[in-house]
């Protein structure tokens, strides 16, 4: 049963005629999704520092946001290199901010935030491109930044769960980025869209199949890049050897199937992964915690496998 503050939400949304993301254009929709955050984000933790810094790309500089917990020790950090949700379109630093916060305070390691580059303007592969160059970066200038390169994590929500595990796979392929960590927040890993959830939750929860197609095109120039693994890193023939995971998802979520399909991959593969379906919550719930209680039980989650997985590496 979908989550009474799930349904609240969803009532709520419907009643003020809030536009549905596919109905806008690319820049109103970026908009709209970061002037709106604070409708249902908590209010931004303290932290011990925020800087906003800059990595070089292939396309030029990328933006990053370093976050250091409260607390931490006057030793190197371990970091959680994180790349934002939003379908290759919307969402920025902001938009993720409070998330940042929340899992360097939980997991009381460095967070770095890549604002790489979206659709329409950069299409696929720009955004893979751009969080390799960046996660490179980070272990390049690791001790300049205070932090420990040989506990590096990846992680993101959706589109940037996508990421993360493409990053994943990139670097064991390329074996010039060591990875301990996979944190995959309910992430798109199959461009295909065929997988039961989308139809079953296709519609009513607030990510619909009408802004999946939308964000899609705005990403993806190629129907034949569907296949591609970068950009859906389940049909990867090869998901051996690559770094321990945690693949969250949400019950009410078109994504949901593919979610655990990817994580069930990775087992088959020999990998160690955990995998855990918040059955009564809708896509992007994580980041909602001002409104969904079962947001801070998700984070709480996520921020114990990354303590752990820094404690083991």
């Amino acid at each position: 049963m979908l989550h009474p503050q799930a349904r609240a939400l969803l009532d709520f949304i419907e009643a003020r005629g809030i536009p549905p993301t596919h109905t806008l254009s690319p820049a109103d929709a970026r908009a709209y999704y970061r002037e709106r955050r604070t409708a249902t984000q908590p209010l931004p933790a303290e932290v011990a520092e925020v800087r906003d810094l800059a990595a070089d790309g292939p396309h030029g500089t990328i933006a990053v946001r370093l976050y250091k917990p409260l607390g931490a020790g006057p030793g190197p950090l371990p970091v959680l290199v994180y790349y934002h949700g939003g379908g290759w379109v919307i969402g920025d630093l902001d938009t993720h901010d409070v998330l940042c916060r929340e899992l360097a305070n939980g997991a009381g390691c460095a967070v770095v935030a890549v604002d790489y580059r979206m659709g329409p303007e950069h299409r696929f592969p720009t955004a893979v491109d751009d969080v390799l160059a960046a996660t490179r970066w980070v272990r390049r200038e690791a001790a300049a930044l205070g932090l420990d390169a040989s506990r590096l994590a990846v992680g993101g929500d959706s589109a940037g769960g996508n990421l993360a595990a493409v990053a994943s796979i990139a670097a064991r392929d390329a074996g010039d980025l060591p990875i301990v960590f996979q944190l995959l927040i309910y992430p798109a890993t199959d461009m295909r869209r065929g997988h039961p959830s989308h139809q079953a939750n296709g519609q009513g929860y607030l990510l619909t199949r009408d802004t999946m197609t939308y964000f899609h095109d705005h990403y993806i120039t190629d129907a034949k890049h569907d296949l591609d693994w970068r950009a859906s890193p389940l049909l990867h023939t090869d998901l051996s050897g690559l770094p321990p995971a945690l693949v969250l998802t949400a019950g009410y979520d078109p994504l949901r199937d593919e979610g655990a399909a990817y994580a069930e991959a990775l087992t088959a593969a020999g990998n160690r992964a955990n995998y855990v379906c918040f059955e009564r919550q809708i896509h992007g719930f994580i980041t909602m915690g001002k409104v969904l209680d079962e947001a801070h039980t998700a984070v709480a989650l996520c921020a114990a496998e990354l303590r752990r997985a820094f404690a083991s590496a």
